[in-house]
Formats: C-alpha cells, structure tokens, sequence
C-alpha cells in the first residue's frame, strides 16, 4: 500500500492532485500487475503532463520497480530497416507533400543497418560514457536513430515537416544519452522515448503555429483532446463544455478559453471556390466600413442638397456651406 500511495504521489504534479489522476493511478498499476510491465504509451495516456518533466521519469521507474512492474517498450521492437525506408517515406511524402531526395533516403537506410543493442550492451556503453568516453556515447546514439524515427513519424501532421521532427528528436536522444543512468535497471530505449517526445512536442509549441504558445498550454490543450475523444466514445455525441471541465477538474469558462487559444488563424488570402478567384477576406464583413445603402442613401441626398443649393445666390450658397460644413465638414458659427 505503501508503494501505492507512492506511485499515486511521487510523480510529481502530474500524479496528485484530483480523484481523477488517483484513479489513473490505480487503474496504471492493476494494468501493470497482469501485463507485468508497462510501456510508455500507458503512462503517458494515465498522466500525459509527464511528458513535459522527463526527470520525474526516475521517481516513476522506482516506484513500479518495487512493485514488481517494469517499465519496457513490452514486445515491440524497433522497425525493421524495411519499414523505415519504405513506409515511413510514404508516409511523410504523402502528409508532407515533400519529395525526399536520395540523402535522406540514404539516411533512412544507414541507420536502419545499425546493429540494435542488448541491455547489457547499453550498460557497458553507458559505463564508458560515464568515464567520458564520446566514443561510446557516440555508438549508444547511433543505435537508437531508428527509435527517433520511429517516434516522429506520429507527429506527422502537426505542423512541422518530417525532416524537422527527426532533427528535434535527434536532439532529444542525445539529451538522453547524457542523462541516462544504468544503476536504475531500466532500458536505454525506454528512458530515450520520453526525452524524444518530448523534445519533439515542444519544439511543435515553439515553431508549428503562426502564434506561439507557451508549452503548458500546448500540454492542457493536448489534454482537453484526448479527455473529449474519450467522453464522445463514452457518451456517443459531442461531450459539452460542463462536461469537459468536470472531467479535467477546470471551469467550464475555461474550457471555452482553451478552445478559443487552439485554434489556428486562417490567412485572409485562402483561396475560396473551385476556381479560386476569390478570397476568404472578400466575404469578412468590415465593421468600419459604411453599408452600401447608406452610402447610396448619403450620395443622393448630397446630390439633392446640391440641386437646391443651386437655386440660391452665391452668398447665399456659400453662407449655407460654411454653417453646415458642406465643403469640409466642418460647421463655423455665425461669426465667422
């Protein structure tokens, strides 16, 4: 129990709190004790803030260590170099519409060849990198390329090519690679795949919007997503505002909020019709501009005015302009 109430508090701020994360938190561990193991994707799917705080990973790790549950990428194995350079070359054209040149197909391939390592192979080169060997840190990176890969092809679509996803993932594995420590017992990919993600997920924050905003925000709206899709397959239709707000413990104006800051801003120049001869800013109304009818109402009572100021006198005209502002429209009194 004790252990428990561990795994429900020493998570950092994504593991306590509401009733909501502690339920998470014991629905996380029943499923770790019939699988044996957890993997990344149900911690993260239990408490998705974590992936923003990499170090809390550590405390995590521990705690379902002493209760018998590992924490593992499971069965799954990295993709064979077959997948990589087909698929996931197809995949990127086709969302990305970039044509990948011969470069990065070769890339694709190169580090498709490179050999996976064992665990114990993990602890040796962590050991030499421990001693300030950049060789070994070196070849620790160069085998999980692939995992990089692999991670950024399902943040295909949010704004930033293919190519810059694995840049930033690339970034997020050498951070990975300086910060992993083989005394915890757990498996180099597995502690690589969260400093991946999240480098790639903030990065998404920084630079896929026209807009910036800030990356905790970026995070609670990425929560709100997930807690709706979940409430319209509970409930069958399109979870309201309340319903939302109980579920993430906020207030229903603060779901609102959230929504209005996530969506993107459309160009006024999106091309609109099938011939697209006209823009989206020719049909947005212009509050400061007059309506056409009273501009066409103004023109035929200026023409009127000016019928009637011809059957005057010139000083009487003139007298009449400068007391009403007719020219300039500006009025001057009597006096002047």
């Amino acid at each position: 129990m004790a252990a428990k109430a561990r795994a429900q508090g020493e998570g950092g701020a994504a593991v306590t709190g509401t009733d909501a994360l502690v339920q998470a938190a014991e629905t996380l561990i029943v499923r770790g004790k019939e699988q044996g193991y957890l993997t990344p994707d149900d911690i993260l799917q239990a408490f998705p803030e974590i992936e923003a705080e990499p170090d809390h990973l550590e405390r995590i790790f521990s705690v379902f260590r002493e209760m018998g549950i590992e924490v593992s990428d499971g069965d799954r194995d990295f993709e064979a170099v077959d997948d990589i350079d087909d698929e996931m070359i197809a995949t990127a054209e086709a969302i990305d519409s970039v044509s990948l040149d011969d470069p990065v197909r070769m890339y694709l391939k190169e580090i498709g060849r490179v050999a996976l390592l064992r665990a114990e192979q993990e602890v040796e080169y962590a050991k030499l990198i421990e001693q300030g060997d950049d060789v070994a840190k070196n070849k620790l990176t160069e085998a999980n390329l692939r995992l990089v890969v692999s991670i950024a092809k399902k943040y295909i679509g949010r704004g930033m090519s293919f190519l810059d996803l694995i840049q930033e993932g690339n970034m997020g594995l050498i951070r990975a690679v300086e910060k992993f420590d083989y005394h915890k017992g757990y498996k180099f990919s597995t502690y690589a795949t969260w400093w991946i993600r999240q480098a790639i997920t903030r990065a998404i924050a920084d630079q896929a919007r026209t807009i910036r905003i800030p990356v905790h925000m970026v995070e609670t709206i990425n929560k709100l997503v997930r807690v709706s899709r979940r409430l319209l397959q509970e409930l069958g239709r399109e979870p309201t505002d309340e319903e939302i707000a109980e579920e993430m413990g906020i207030t229903p104006e603060k779901v609102r909020e959230i929504i209005k800051v996530s969506q993107d801003p459309v160009s006024l120049e999106t091309p609109i019709g099938e011939e697209e001869d006209s823009h989206l800013g020719d049909f947005v109304e212009d509050k400061e501009a007059t309506a056409p009818s009273d501009a066409a109402s103004l023109t035929m009572l200026r023409t009127e005015v000016e019928d009637i100021l011809d059957t005057l006198t010139p000083r009487e005209r003139r007298v009449l302009q400068l007391r009403f502002g007719l020219i300039d429209g500006h009025q001057r009194t009597l006096e002047e």
